[in-house]
């Protein structure tokens, strides 16, 4: 008889900038981001592949969007899936600020330095 699965985590890994899903202590997925002033401006999310289909991505976008919002910052989604998640729930749009070619280009050296 098979363990039942234990609730999805989610963690904030600020060391590391990121957040990521755990299921059953292991990752399963994760959403990076930089923080920029008052924004914090993700980049990345993905699950990987033996965990798709359990709305897992969405769980985690959602946390990390709420511990956004506690922390009082703003939010730059340059990650599709953070910007597709922000047009579909209208409850985060007060927290999105528009991708401009300013971050994108201060992104690109933050992340050429990492």
């Amino acid at each position: 008889m098979s363990q039942p699965q234990a609730a999805p985590v989610v963690v904030h890994d600020d060391a590391h900038h990121r957040y990521e899903i755990l299921v059953d202590g292991e990752r399963a997925g994760l959403t990076a981001y930089r923080d920029h002033g008052d924004q914090r401006v993700f980049y990345h999310t993905e699950v990987d592949d033996a965990f798709a289909g359990q709305g897992l991505a969405g769980r985690l976008v959602e946390e990390a969007l709420t511990d956004v919002r506690a922390g009082g910052k703003r939010v730059v989604p340059v990650c599709k899936y953070v910007a597709k998640f922000l047009q579909r729930h209208e409850e985060f749009a007060d927290l999105a600020d528009p991708v401009t070619p300013d971050v994108l280009h201060w992104l690109r050296g933050e992340l050429d330095r990492a």
